[in-house]
């Protein structure tokens, strides 16, 4: 599963590859040790475009479109964060035409095929887009998601020593995304034995070198989130992810919090509505069966000791969860929070949930 830098090297130098299109972050490039590996590459030609906007946003995507269609590569090479995959993901699938901003708020795009070959290089440890069937997307700061077999990169390559430079603000954020993912792959309506499987690895991983990533980054814990984040995303692209997912997007487009982060801020609440309307549950499998897992995982008894152990990693991992901090007024705030809620993603919850039980959790202190 796990890649080095020459196994890189080796698919790309493939002679059919002449023309590579590289969409990438400007400082996760030169930081993770992404542009200096580019630099071994000889007898390609290669165009560089440099992601500008923290969440992606169709303005960008067209500029992305435009580009690839110009360059015709024969590579289409995505290294960096969620956002950037995403980006690609999207680009190579898609075609600039007047209602493209219509057709994705309506989720009706028609896939077709893919534009040229896409591998993707994570630099951090978190979405598992390299392995995911589906990519986000904002449209005038909603969040929207395009879901097509098409998005599937036809490669990926992780490369733990990528991971190790980035900001601990964004291990933590990405982190927890990937805990998260596979928490709620666990209980959502479209989980599966795989996927189970998957997000249960994930955990007994994840649980026990995220902070340890954090704070003393090393070839050995990144190589666990690495797998860990990759386990995660193989889980959702089955199951999807609930609830946390689906309120977490309007904080990232309304009030600039990282994904991850924004995702953490009502987990453990989101959880405990699950947990005590258990006999509301709308799931085909048996969902306090599927608590006591997670109960087991993260060897605790019952939902409190559930909710104080993500709330101690989210503490120990930085991440605020008190919107005082940001000068977030969630009262004034809340008609465009809901309006922002990605409605798809409530709707794999194992427990129906509508935006007045959302307001309750988001205002409840």
């Amino acid at each position: 599963m796990i890649n080095s830098s020459e196994d890189i090297l080796k698919y790309i130098n493939d002679k059919s590859f002449k023309k590579i299109f590289v969409l990438c972050g400007k400082k996760s490039f030169v930081n993770s040790g992404a542009e200096n590996l580019l630099k071994n590459i000889s007898n390609k030609e290669i165009k560089l475009f440099y992601k500008k906007s923290e969440i992606p946003i169709l303005e960008e995507l067209i500029e992305i479109i435009k580009d690839i269609k110009n360059f015709k590569p024969d590579l289409f090479l995505a290294i960096g964060g969620g956002a950037v995959i995403d980006y690609a993901k999207i680009a190579n699938v898609v075609d600039i035409r007047p209602d493209l901003a219509e057709l994705i708020v309506n989720y009706t795009y028609p896939f077709k095929k893919k534009y040229t070959k896409l591998a993707v290089i994570p630099t951090t440890a978190g979405s598992g887009a390299e392995v995911t069937s589906n990519a986000v997307i904002y449209v005038d700061g909603i969040k929207h998601s395009f879901e097509s077999e098409l998005l599937i990169p036809d490669h990926y390559f992780l490369i733990p020593e990528f991971l190790i430079s980035a900001p601990n603000k964004i291990k933590a954020s990405s982190g927890f995304d990937a805990i998260a993912q596979a928490l709620e792959s666990l209980v959502s309506r479209k989980s599966n034995d795989k996927s189970v499987e998957y997000a249960s690895k994930s955990l007994r991983v994840s649980v026990n070198s995220f902070i340890s990533f954090i704070n003393e980054p090393n070839m050995k814990n990144a190589t666990e989130m690495s797998i860990a984040s990759n386990l995660a995303g193989k889980a959702i692209s089955i199951s999807k992810t609930t609830a946390p997912h689906a309120a977490s997007y309007p904080f990232t487009s309304l009030f600039n919090i990282s994904h991850g982060h924004a995702v953490s801020l009502f987990f453990e609440k989101f959880f405990k509505f699950n947990y005590e309307n258990i006999d509301k549950s709308e799931t085909s499998f048996d969902l306090k069966k599927r608590f006591d897992l997670i109960f087991n995982l993260f060897d605790v008894q019952d939902i409190n000791g559930f909710n104080s152990k993500i709330s101690l990693i989210k503490k120990k991992a930085n991440l605020e969860d008190d919107l005082t901090k940001f000068n977030i007024n969630i009262i004034k705030s809340s008609e465009d929070v809901l309006k922002g809620i990605n409605l798809l993603r409530l709707g794999n919850n194992p427990v129906k949930i509508d935006g007045k039980d959302i307001l309750n959790i988001i205002t409840k202190n």
